[in-house]
């Protein structure tokens, strides 16, 4: 079995090292082996589990609640049930992150459609007939 250094795993996570120790060190981590001297081993196993850690992450889900997901894992399937519940809030969770962000792409569209075409006509007085007016409003 292949395994890992923690510059290695820090690289292919796009993380640093120190991150990767910080999770360990917020029990994040106990899925991963060290040798005699303490120096990590990482599995593919172990980079596939902290792929879904960096996406809870990525969610805003903070490090205590991932925590306790790392530890529902280690208790195996009576904790299926708490699991399932977490990923479903976490699906809420990002599909309001993803329509505040629809939200947000449709104000830039409209600001790149003003902008091009004030350059395009080499002025703001094309959209002087709005009925706000203002370059910061429009």
């Amino acid at each position: 079995m292949k395994t890992y250094s923690i510059s290695e795993v820090a690289k292919e996570l796009n993380l640093t090292p120190y991150a990767l120790r910080y999770y360990d060190r917020e029990g994040l981590m106990p899925f991963v082996e060290r040798t005699s001297s303490g120096i990590r081993l990482f599995k593919e196993s172990d980079i596939a589990a902290l792929k879904v850690i960096e996406c809870l992450k990525s969610t805003g889900m903070p490090i205590k609640e991932i925590k306790n997901f790392i530890d529902w894992c280690s208790e195996g399937d009576a904790t299926l049930q708490q699991r399932y519940d977490m990923f479903m809030e976490r699906k809420a969770i990002v599909e309001a992150q993803m329509e505040e962000l629809k939200k947000t792409m449709e104000v830039i569209e409209h600001k790149c459609f003003y902008y091009k075409t004030a350059v395009e006509a080499g002025t703001e007085d094309i959209h002087k007939n709005n009925k706000i007016g203002s370059a910061f409003i429009n």
